[in-house]
């Protein structure tokens, strides 16, 4: 990807829209929007890395109801050619392919490598990658399973996304908040992940998420872990003008 002059490539994480209830979202989720606003002018990419959603489920013919403010921005963003780039989150991983066919946004399973002038990114949501995370990582074989999410669909919607949501802001393993505190460089386990990464290859950006806590560690030579923060608590995005990589506040 070569980035035009005077454009900026933007960052963002761990929205969770729709939790802890419908009012505390919506006034996130406006915040958010005014953020999308405020970028538009010079953004050339957005890359969207996960939990976007506090829960989200496809089924056949339906969605979650909700989150219009979120979703018509982004359609403008993309109808006006800024190229947005979705990574599903341990909290939206059953996405399948509305936001392609609605508004051309592709979506991204796993991490992925991206060159931006020269520099090179790898990025993805962040869970389940490194030594620790185990409860969840036990937690995900199951949602992930074929048999899990054929059962899940069979649930009426208003019983499935009620139950879900119930389970994703109780369940710790689930929302993370069991480990939503700093760790130490030497302990942090995607800090880990990104050392181990670079014995294989170089990269100059490690992007995640997941973590909910805005984090800037040099994991070798040249290379930089970053994590985004959030949407709840931090208000924090990433942004890459060409040449630098920065954390920045949303106020």
């Amino acid at each position: 990807m070569k980035l035009p002059e005077g454009k900026k490539i933007y960052f963002s994480s761990d929205n969770h829209l729709g939790a802890p209830t419908h009012l505390e979202s919506l006034k996130r989720e406006k915040v958010f929007v005014s953020w999308l606003d405020h970028i538009k002018s010079d953004a050339h990419a957005i890359f969207l890395l996960g939990d976007l959603f506090d829960f989200w489920f496809e089924y056949r013919e339906v969605v979650p109801k909700g989150f219009v403010r979120t979703l018509g921005k982004l359609a403008e963003l993309s109808d006006a050619g800024v190229e947005i780039y979705f990574f599903v989150g341990n909290h939206d991983l059953w996405m399948k392919d509305y936001f392609e066919k609605e508004l051309n946004i592709p979506v991204f399973y796993k991490p992925q490598v991206f060159e931006i002038n020269s520099a090179v990114f790898f990025m993805g949501h962040g869970d389940g990658l490194g030594p620790g995370d185990l409860g969840y990582k036990r937690m995900k074989k199951v949602f992930t399973h074929p048999v899990s999410k054929w059962l899940f669909k069979w649930l009426h919607p208003d019983l499935g996304v009620r139950l879900a949501r119930h389970l994703s802001v109780k369940n710790k393993l689930i929302s993370g908040d069991e480990d939503a505190n700093f760790l130490g460089e030497k302990n942090e386990w995607l800090a880990q992940y990104c050392k181990r990464k670079l014995l294989s290859s170089h990269y100059d950006y490690f992007v995640f998420g997941h973590r909910h806590l805005p984090m800037e560690i040099e994991v070798g030579k040249a290379s930089l872990y970053i994590n985004l923060g959030d949407w709840i608590s931090h208000y924090t995005y990433g942004v890459f003008d060409g040449k630098e990589f920065t954390l920045k506040k949303f106020n």
